[in-house]
């Protein structure tokens, strides 16, 4: 008999499966969230924002600037695994002074505008992140760039050198 119970308990540790968690929700963004790179607090500076979530962290790390994040993504040297990821909606920022601090979306969901002419919160060339393909193309045709999703950024755009002659526009 007990030789029974234990084959029947292998057997259903066997046939265990692992249950998908679900990715953590974003957290909104307060005055008192640092970037990650720079460790500046990241609401005095315009422009889209980014947090990614990593497995066994209780709070996300903050990014003043998309492209930093996407740098972070790229980057072999990470903290951990990398659970989620947001980007600010910028179809619904309501400026790019004030990019909103609870209008999230998965990165995997965003359409990115890559080689824009606008600076994002810390100078740099920024990736711009939007939730419609509307609101990606009016963004376009003001300032340039194409439409990429986050697997296609190229690892220039975010990891290459910053031209500091480079005239970059801050949008209103």
């Amino acid at each position: 008999m007990k030789r029974l119970i234990l084959i029947a308990a292998l057997a259903l540790t066997a046939c265990k499966e692992d249950v998908a968690q679900a990715p953590p929700e974003p957290i909104e963004m307060t005055e008192l969230a640092l970037s990650y790179f720079c460790q500046m607090n990241i609401s005095e500076h315009g422009g889209p924002k980014a947090q990614i979530h990593l497995k066994g962290y209780p709070q996300p790390l903050f990014f003043a600037q998309v492209r930093d994040m996407v740098a972070y993504v790229k980057s072999p040297e990470r903290d951990a695994e990398i659970t989620a990821i947001y980007v600010t909606d910028m179809s619904v920022a309501p400026s790019w002074a004030n990019p909103g601090a609870a209008n999230w979306i998965a990165a995997g969901a965003a359409s990115f505008v890559v080689g824009s002419n606008v600076a994002g919160g810390m100078g740099a060339p920024e990736i711009v992140p939007f939730g419609t393909l509307d609101g990606a193309g009016a963004f376009i045709s003001t300032y340039g760039g194409r439409v990429l999703p986050l697997t296609e950024i190229p690892d220039d755009a975010a990891l290459g050198p910053v031209d500091l002659d480079l005239a970059l526009e801050t949008p209103a």
